[in-house]
């Protein structure tokens, strides 16, 4: 079965310190605290129509980061996918409201204090959602080095659409695909030019891509497109 993550929608605001604690915390939570088992979501590309990050939010778990009370990427979420499994405020994180947090280019003591408690209440909440923990090893550069432990699964995130592909002489089970398909052929980007890197890319978000089958995958993917295009005609 497909991996299943869960997807953070970080503030784009870039003229406040808590945007900057939000994209932060983002950081260490897909690099450090949860790798592998997170992604991020570009809340202007979201927003703009990118269907690849609507499509995520429909289907699998998601955690907006706001840094402020108007909440921008919980309500475009909630407007444009399903609303988020859960939404943290960066600003109410704070135990002193008044304390001076820097700038939106560098952070003071507090600031980053602030980003550290923001991104571990995110990584708690991606262990709620996925139904386990992650056990985190970091090594002497400061990332991770993660085992995780037996998956329990729960209903957040269950239901993902996927397909079984011949890839690179295996059966692979791809999530999301028929979700892919569906909107490239309703936005008009049909396969006459074969599997482009922006769909292989939005597939990768889904889907762990091995470097040396990047073109077997592209193949696969092409002729079955093809197939769903002559299909729903």
């Amino acid at each position: 079965m497909p991996v299943k993550k869960v997807g953070i929608i970080s503030c784009s605001g870039e003229e406040m310190p808590e945007g900057t604690i939000s994209r932060l915390a983002t950081r260490r939570v897909l690099e450090t605290l949860q790798p592998e088992r997170t992604v991020t979501i570009c809340l202007p590309l979201f927003l703009a129509g990118g269907e690849g990050e609507r499509a995520f939010a429909r289907h699998y778990p998601t955690i907006a980061i706001d840094g402020c009370e108007k909440r921008c990427a919980a309500r475009g979420t909630e407007i444009y996918s399903a609303k988020p499994a859960a939404s943290i405020v960066v600003s109410e994180l704070s135990s002193d409201p008044s304390a001076e947090l820097g700038t939106a280019r560098r952070l003071s003591d507090q600031g980053l204090q602030v980003m550290e408690a923001t991104a571990v209440a995110t990584s708690e909440i991606v262990d709620r959602l996925l139904g386990t923990k992650q056990t985190i090893q970091i090594n002497a550069e400061g990332r991770s080095a993660s085992s995780l432990k037996t998956v329990v699964t729960c209903s957040c995130g269950s239901g993902i659409p996927s397909k079984m592909l011949t890839i690179a002489g295996r059966e692979t089970e791809v999530a999301a695909l028929p979700v892919i398909y569906q909107s490239w052929q309703s936005a008009g980007r049909m396969p006459d030019k074969g599997v482009s890197a922006e769909m292989l890319k939005i597939v990768n978000v889904y889907n762990p891509i091995p470097e040396n089958e990047e073109d077997a995958w592209k193949q696969a993917i092409a002729l079955d497109y093809a197939r769903f295009c002559s299909e729903t005609k």
